[in-house]
């Protein structure tokens, strides 16, 4: 079983930076595929960014390219999620998700998820 803690968010001004992390422990970090996903009340949760476990490979929805980065840190075992250029519609809970050895796509199986981070974005 794995575990997963999100930590990071907060009230920041629209054109501000935060930075997501997520904790995760049960099992090898390095066999995750590791994700971001949000979610604002009324809708479906989106996906938001991923990386291999391998590192090799991300990808991003097209609302956040370009203005959101994914890393990891496999000696931490914790992926991050750097925003910046933040808008109002960036306001979400964010959650993490991780799933073993899946692709980096929104439909992959996730199986893992964390309780979730409020983001909020003032303009």
């Amino acid at each position: 079983q794995v575990q997963l803690v999100e930590s990071g968010g907060g009230l920041v001004q629209a054109g501000g930076s935060l930075r997501l992390s997520c904790a995760a422990s049960g099992r090898t970090f390095s066999t995750l595929t590791m994700g971001w996903f949000r979610q604002t009340p009324g809708k479906e949760r989106e996906f938001v960014a991923a990386m291999s476990w391998s590192g090799r490979s991300e990808n991003y929805a097209d609302s956040v390219k370009g203005r959101f980065a994914i890393s990891r840190d496999n000696a931490k075992n914790t992926v991050y999620l750097q925003m910046n250029s933040l808008k109002s519609e960036d306001t979400a809970v964010y959650y993490c998700a991780a799933g073993i050895y899946v692709p980096v796509l929104p439909d992959a199986r996730w199986d893992y998820w964390g309780q979730g981070t409020q983001v909020t974005v003032s303009s």
